[in-house]
């Protein structure tokens, strides 16, 4: 048996898979998000924990005998959090959270302190980087900052208190804005420009190593007699593309959930800092990922929704299935600022086009459209740094939306292949790096792709009216950015 555990912004999911990937059980535990100032985002570590252990106790309610069979255990999780611990592991202030904006003016300081960061990182600077935030931290709470003598990511919060091990995986390092991404390896350079020392680094594995094993107290705690290993594992988007089975070159999906992402996996190391591709190490070997990360995707639709006091669900619905163009509207879902491709943390989101026809349907539809656009976008930045694509797979809450996925397909000008019913998330190629870790298996072998249900084309017939608002939509940010 093998065990992924996710450690996600709203709650830790877990789940128990056996030794041919059928999901035996699973179970989630919420997590709250403490927002003391606008803008700000952050947890406490221990809640972390805590969720972690109750996941782990509710599968071993209803499967006893296999989560004593657990051999190996896989981690993803929220990249780019910082949790600052003292010599003695102690959490030092509340985790800084990857929605966190208060950074971004630190992001140019690591800059000016050296001139060559975006070339080292292949990436730009965002102020949700697990980076900048040291820096605010120490222009900020000194006294905090002297104190620190390990700097870890979520993920490895909870390995820490699994393993006792400081240790972190090549695709989750990528987003610190600390790592070498091409040598796989931490940069001196970067570390000294946030004032920081590879001494307070964890060690760096591949997610598919084992970076340790569950320590007597916390196998006994969990039901676990075989102390099984525990992974590196991935950030989430990496360890999803596990789950999903996008670890070979060109396999590519689009994630619609609270957050979009645009994820390709690539042989080589393909950065465009210049407009804001995350280029990331991936969760397996010798591989590494492209990321168009748009910040509201699904949050746009929800946002509407809470503003007309009708559910998501009820608004898509009243547009029906068929898709004949775009909306009269357009929407600019930059709601919580933008990354890819503007890497703007402090632009806000408009809708335009507005007039006294303007319904409920029309809104619904300018938003659904803006998020696709938004994908386009990163589609664009991501062909610019020499990517290829020829179909993308859907995973996320927001694909239930058929006309969603319709209007994706035709801005992007790609098929979507919609996998039938499963689960393919972090914890679940959590769960399959676990396996890897404990068997050695070939990763090729184990992160399969799942059988696809059906495929959305783009329509033929809207496509040329999306391509058109699109160029209009492309000249929203660089007229009103000064404003």
């Amino acid at each position: 048996m093998y065990l992924g555990l996710d450690i996600g912004t709203s709650g830790v999911k877990a789940i128990l898979i056996d030794g041919r990937q059928r999901i035996i059980a699973s179970a989630t535990s919420p997590l709250k998000v403490s927002r003391p100032r606008p803008g700000w985002s952050e947890q406490a570590p221990d809640d972390w924990w805590k969720a972690c252990t109750a996941a782990v106790k509710a599968i071993a309610k209803q499967k006893p005998k296999a989560i004593a069979a657990v051999e190996g255990i896989g981690l993803s999780g929220q990249q780019h959090g910082a949790t600052l611990l003292d010599k003695a592991d102690k959490v030092l202030r509340p985790a800084i959270l990857w929605n966190d904006a208060r950074s971004f003016a630190e992001c140019h300081d690591i800059e000016a302190r050296e001139p060559r960061a975006r070339k080292i990182a292949g990436n730009i600077p965002l102020a949700g980087f697990t980076a900048p935030k040291l820096v605010w931290v120490k222009k900020h709470e000194p006294r905090v900052f002297e104190k620190v003598a390990k700097v870890l990511l979520p993920k490895d919060y909870v390995r820490l208190r699994m393993t006792g091990e400081h240790a972190s995986d090549m695709s989750d390092s990528s987003g610190t804005f600390w790592l070498d991404i091409a040598r796989r390896a931490w940069s001196d350079e970067l570390l000294a420009a946030t004032d920081v020392s590879r001494d307070q680094m964890p060690k760096l594995y591949e997610g598919t190593e084992a970076t340790g094993r569950l320590t007597p107290q916390v196998a006994k705690a969990w039901g676990m007699p075989k102390r099984p290993v525990v992974a590196g594992g991935g950030g989430d988007n990496p360890a999803s593309a596990c789950g999903i089975g996008a670890v070979t070159p060109g396999q590519a999906f689009v994630s619609l959930g609270t957050s979009g992402v645009l994820f390709v996996s690539n042989e080589r190391f393909m950065p465009n800092a210049a407009r804001a591709v995350h280029a990331f190490c991936h969760a397996v070997p010798d591989a590494w990922h492209q990321m168009g990360v748009i910040l509201s995707a699904t949050a746009s639709l929800e946002w509407l929704a809470g503003l007309l006091r009708t559910p998501a669900p009820k608004l898509t619905a009243a547009l029906g299935k068929s898709l004949s163009g775009p909306s009269p509207a357009l929407f600019l879902p930059y709601l919580s600022g933008e990354r890819t491709p503007v890497a703007d943390a402090q632009i806000r989101g408009l809708a335009m086009g507005i007039g006294h026809e303007t319904d409920a349907k029309i809104l619904t539809h300018a938003v659904l459209d803006g998020v696709a656009f938004a994908f386009r976008d990163s589609l664009e930045a991501l062909k610019a740094a020499g990517t290829d694509m020829s179909r993308v797979m859907a995973v996320g809450g927001g694909t239930r939306s058929e006309l969603w996925l319709k209007i994706i397909a035709t801005a992007l000008g790609l098929p979507v292949d919609v996998p039938a019913d499963g689960d393919f998330g972090g914890a679940f190629g959590a769960a399959r790096l676990g396996l890897i870790a404990a068997t050695g298996a070939d990763f090729r072998k184990v992160c399969t792709p799942p059988r696809i249900a059906r495929t959305i084309k783009p329509e033929a017939r809207a496509r040329d009216a999306y391509e058109a608002a699109y160029g209009r939509y492309v000249k929203i940010y660089p007229s009103i950015r000064e404003i």
